[in-house]
């Protein structure tokens, strides 16, 4: 298969501005993750904002992190199994709105700050089979206005997003791959944790596992000119040691401070 050519790199703003994971999500304050509101309390704040995206059985982008309806609202079953205007009347738990569809919180963000959307392991294994929420990414961010990236574990996915929108910052989401955290065969789990595609799927970045900042391919891969970004960030402490090796943090339960330009 013929290799993508390289990715833009990341817009300046991705480096400077902190990330909140999943939005500026707060269930006790009515700010249920990837919701509307959580989107709109991140923009208001200057937070960048990173979302997860899964697909409609209509073959819509839905702003969701799980397969499954069940942790995150009332429903039960496979977010993919329904279409996006029932999955948009599905209230989210400890909230007051549905699932928005990508196309929506596009339209919320506006451009006003940085938008970086990991696309979820469509194939269940971190396989091939993938390809129609890429395609769906890549048409809803068609003439979008404004700092975006995309991402994946599957580097699968990360291939199709080249194909589907060439000109998009794209990276790989990375970690340890501990086998025993994923249900993958051993040399599956290493060639990932050799974050051995990135250069197959022409990303521009890794977004990696905080507590795994260490691993000498990630520096390889700094020294190389690749932008690193970390994930999940819970405190200034865990902040301060990341900065250590990333260029900027995606981060939850607490509020950084802007990184001074």
């Amino acid at each position: 298969m013929t290799r993508p050519p390289s990715a833009p790199p990341l817009p300046a703003a991705f480096l400077s501005t902190p990330i909140a994971h999943r939005a500026l999500h707060d269930r006790a304050a009515g700010r249920p993750e990837n919701s509307r509101v959580a989107i709109a309390a991140a923009v208001a704040a200057g937070y960048g904002i990173e979302i997860d995206v899964q697909m409609s059985a209509d073959g819509r982008a839905m702003v969701f992190h799980d397969d499954a309806l069940d942790r995150l609202t009332e429903a039960t079953g496979p977010l993919r199994a329904r279409d996006a205007d029932t999955l948009g009347a599905i209230t989210l738990r400890d909230g007051a709105e549905g699932i928005p569809t990508l196309r929506e919180v596009l339209s919320l963000v506006a451009g006003r700050v940085p938008l970086l959307i990991e696309v979820k392991d469509q194939d269940g294994a971190l396989g091939p089979r993938t390809g129609d929420l890429e395609r769906a990414v890549a048409g809803d961010l068609a003439g979008y206005a404004g700092p975006v990236a995309v991402m994946s574990f599957n580097p699968h996915a990360v291939r199709h997003l080249a194909q589907a929108a060439p000109d998009l910052p794209r990276g790989l989401t990375t970690c340890a791959f501990d086998q025993a955290d994923w249900d993958l065969p051993a040399d599956r789990c290493d060639a990932l944790r050799r974050i051995a595609a990135y250069d197959e799927v022409g990303a521009s970045f890794v977004s990696h596992q905080h507590g795994d900042l260490s691993a000498p391919r990630v520096a390889q891969l700094k020294s190389q000119g690749a932008a690193v970004l970390c994930w999940t960030i819970r405190s200034p402490t865990e902040e301060t040691a990341a900065r250590r090796v990333a260029d900027n943090v995606t981060f939850e339960g607490y509020t950084p401070a802007p990184v001074p330009a």
